[in-house]
């Protein structure tokens, strides 16, 4: 921030930006009351916020305002989330306290503004460090959990800190690039999987595509250029397609708008990354949206109406009948209700339509906001227990006095982003339980005392043992006996936070004999490896494996829920952590380093005194969009920015961030692997290696391609100098003869 008299013209675009604020806010607002405090807030925020400036060097209230813009378009909230958007940031940066605004405008908005104050203090705070502690704990992970202990308050913070995040990423090209880098990768990590949990596709679409933007310019460039491309040659067709359906719809008597979407450049790169295809394979590009209002005269539940709309299209065109998703019987999670169907036009393009009741559009676009308020109208959804369950599963984990900071930042983003299937109960009773649950986890989800005495299951009547892995559709019924009681080899195969824990508690009930069995075992296993047994040593498994102290580890390594192995990769001869996603992890005299906002790291630089890995997870090679984390020996780790592990990293520990530049002069080689698909022909293969080894100059290391009737496809791995080299010669393989897909893969 910095301070400069306002010109008019500041004072000409920040009166603009509140008009269009006033303007989205009056129709929140119920009666000129609340729209008076809207205003009051934006008055007391402009004054308290004059003559400041952002980065950009716009005036600083232009982003509270735009924080509630979203709030108020985007999410759907009241006056008093709009006024305590206009005022977040009040209490942090002038002299005014939470008092002031409780005074002025209440008990309510002045707890949600300190709600938000608390978490950005955190934020502003994060390389405090607490030297007394076994070991440093990231306080950007405090953050997150202080972000999310909101939740059990008042959910309205959480959407409003997601609204503050959204405007941020929004203008995150004013910020320097070690500070870009912390906050997408904070953003992808929990803001992006709550948003999607909270059901707010809009932003979390939005974050998305910033992500992108900054972390692989070049294929967001390209995806959006080829979208565009698309666009102008398709567009004929997507309105051929679509008026059939308005014309039979408005026959059949319902009232309704359809929009046109198209996939945004994020979810398409994501899925030729995820399922290793080009964007000429991602077929479902296209999606219409039917939304209808339900007819209060009609004798159709809104259910019924979605069904009928279904039958109608379906009656036009032919649809793909395994992606038909059904998620208005059985809503997700979030609440999103629809009915989605892939159809194949009269021009052959494969396009996606979505079916919702008007009331369905708001839920989907604006989340959990519109759930609330339809709920308050006095429309209860099917739904509604299932957001109470994931609310209270949240603050189960978040008072878990056995959870660290950074273990829990982990549990959360894993249940974010993790599916549910509909299994049932024995009577026919729908149960909701996480993808790749087994009967065991079923057990606990029932009851505590189920679990803990069962000792097998009938899975569609028939027996199985309790490890067997749950499917949608599936009738589970769970066999106890009462001397049974719970095993630590259930451990291995336990896949839910909540019944991991139970079993974990029932075996805490003699911790102090686990964790004298781990210190006895640990010892020896050492010892195997040549190295003595210490504290130090105890401390920094701890710290590299997250967990709160050494006595958890101990405990959790003499139940077992701890392996050797992991141990193993995780030791040296020395007695050091030395796994390569955590090199920082070694400690020195409990201090870290930090340079994030030091200058550029040259790599590979010999004169700079540093020593560079390059992460084995994304294999980064010169031309890759780069992010380094520092360790305290010195040693820099380089990832590729879009790679999972970095993100899962830079989300905790942003400030190990360092700056990269790939140096041009050392000419070292890098691993790679491509993938090829094709239609075999004789001297395929030789031409392939032939361009590669002789003409491009190029080492390779294995090829693996396989041929079955007349298609082939398969693997190179290869050393490259850079990434100009790489895509200049899958371009050229692409022009071979026969050759179909060409693209990057991992290795």
């Amino acid at each position: 921030m910095s301070f400069s008299e306002f010109t008019q013209k500041d004072y000409e675009v920040i009166a603009r930006s509140y008009a269009e604020l006033k303007e989205a806010a009056r129709k929140r607002c119920s009666g000129e009351n609340e729209l008076e405090v809207v205003q009051k807030a934006f008055e007391f925020a402009n004054e308290a916020h004059k003559n400041v400036r952002r980065r950009s060097g716009e005036p600083y209230i232009l982003h509270p305002v735009a924080v509630a813009k979203i709030v108020v378009n985007d999410i759907g909230l009241g006056y008093k989330s709009i006024s305590a958007a206009l005022l977040h940031d009040v209490v942090e940066d002038t002299a005014y306290t939470t008092d002031d605004i409780r005074n002025l405008f209440g008990e309510k908005i002045a707890s949600l503004v300190e709600g938000l104050t608390k978490i950005k203090n955190v934020l502003d705070n994060q390389d405090k460090k607490n030297k007394n502690d076994d070991y440093t704990e990231s306080l950007q992970a405090e953050n997150f959990k202080r972000i999310l202990l909101t939740l059990n308050d008042d959910v309205r913070v959480v959407l409003i800190k997601l609204a503050d995040r959204l405007h941020n990423c929004r203008t995150i090209e004013y910020m320097p690039e070690y500070k870009r880098d912390k906050i997408l990768s904070e953003t992808m990590f929990i803001f992006v999987p709550l948003a999607h949990r909270l059901g707010l596709y809009e932003v979390k679409s939005e974050m998305e595509n910033i992500w992108l933007r900054y972390k692989e310019p070049d294929a967001y460039n390209d995806i959006s250029a080829k979208i565009n491309r698309d666009i102008s040659d398709k567009e004929r067709s997507i309105d051929e397609f679509i008026a059939p359906i308005e014309t039979a719809l408005r026959e059949a008597g319902f009232n309704f708008r359809i929009k046109k979407r198209v996939k945004t450049p994020y979810s398409i790169w994501h899925k030729m990354a995820t399922k290793q295809i080009p964007f000429e394979q991602v077929y479902d590009l296209y999606a219409v949206r039917i939304i209808f209002t339900p007819a209060p005269e009609s004798n159709e539940s809104e259910r019924d109406q979605c069904y009928h709309v279904f039958s109608i299209i379906t009656g036009l065109y032919r649809y793909k009948s395994d992606r038909v998703r059904d998620w208005v019987k059985h809503p997700k999670s979030n609440g999103y209700e629809a009915l989605h169907c892939t159809l194949m036009s009269m021009n052959g393009l494969w396009i996606e339509v979505q079916i919702r009741s008007r009331r369905m559009d708001d839920i989907a676009e604006k989340g959990i906001a519109a759930h609330w308020a339809y709920k308050q109208d006095g429309y209860i959804g099917e739904n509604d227990s299932e957001m109470d369950k994931w609310l209270s599963k949240v603050k189960e984990i978040l008072v878990s006095p056995d959870v660290n900071a950074l273990e829990l930042l982990d549990i959360i983003h894993n249940d974010l982003i993790s599916t549910s299937i509909m299994v049932f109960t024995p009577k026919g009773e729908q149960k909701s339980i996480q993808k790749g649950a087994t009967a065991l986890d079923f057990a606990y989800m029932i009851h505590t005392e189920i679990g803990h005495k069962a000792i097998a299951a009938k899975i569609n009547m028939k027996l199985v043992p309790l490890s067997s892995q749950l499917k949608t559709g599936d009738q589970v019924e769970i066999i106890t006996a009462e001397d049974q009681q719970p095993k630590k080899e259930w451990l291995d195969f336990l896949q839910t936070r909540h019944a991991k824990s139970l079993v974990m508690d029932w075996f805490r009930t003699d911790k102090a004999k686990y964790i004298k069995a781990g210190r006895e075992e640990l010892t020896e296993k050492l010892k195997s490896m040549g190295i003595r047994f210490e504290e130090s040593i105890a401390r920094n498994l701890a710290a590299a494996l997250e967990v709160k102290n050494t006595d958890e580890l101990l405990f959790r390594f003499g139940i077992g829920y701890i392996r050797y192995e992991t141990i193993a990769e995780l030791v040296d001869r020395r007695g050091e952590s030395v796994f390569w996603h955590f090199p920082w992890k070694n400690r020195d005299n409990g201090t870290e380093k930090s340079s994030g906002k030091g200058g550029n790291f040259i790599i590979n630089d010999p004169g700079d005194g540093h020593k560079y890995i390059f992460a084995s997870c994304c294999h980064p090679i010169p031309g890759d969009p780069t992010v380094g984390f520092l360790s305290p020996d010195g040693t820099i780790t380089v990832h590729k920015k879009t790679c999972g592990v970095a993100e899962n990293i830079a989300s905790k520990h942003g400030d190990w961030i360092v700056r990269l530049k790939w140096n041009t002069t050392v000419g070292a080689s890098f691993p790679v692997r491509i993938m090829l698909k094709g239609i075999d022909r004789v001297g395929l293969l030789n031409e392939i290696t032939r361009y590669i080894s002789l003409v491009m100059g190029v080492n390779m290391r294995r090829l693996n391609l396989n041929t079955e009737d007349g298609i082939f496809e398969g693997y190179i791995d290869m050393l490259v100098h850079d990434r100009e080299v790489l895509d200049s010669m899958i371009e050229k393989l692409k022009g071979i003869k026969g050759i179909q897909d060409v693209m990057r893969s991992g290795i």
